[in-house]
């Protein structure tokens, strides 16, 4: 009795999953033509490749403000030795 529950289930799930893909595409053209009367339209989701982009520009941008403070720590013993060298 508990396969027939679980086929079930599974069914029902597949149903609604279908469902929705159909209501989805039966309402793209009203709200295409919705945004454009309201002057809205929608975002575009970054796609795989923008986002690794945009989390290597963070990568980048930390990396450089971390050479930044190496080089002037550097800078501050070289001088340091310089002026007890003198």
């Amino acid at each position: 009795m508990n396969r027939h529950f679980q086929d079930t289930r599974y069914y029902f799930k597949r149903t609604v999953e279908t469902a929705a893909k159909g209501l989805k595409t039966e309402f793209e053209p009203a709200e295409r033509r919705l945004r454009e009367l309201v002057g809205s339209e929608k975002e575009p989701e970054p796609n795989r490749l923008e986002k690794v982009k945009g989390e290597l520009k963070g990568v980048q941008q930390k990396a450089e403000d971390e050479a930044h403070v190496v080089v002037e720590d550097a800078r501050g013993k070289i001088e340091r030795y310089r002026r007890s060298d003198a």
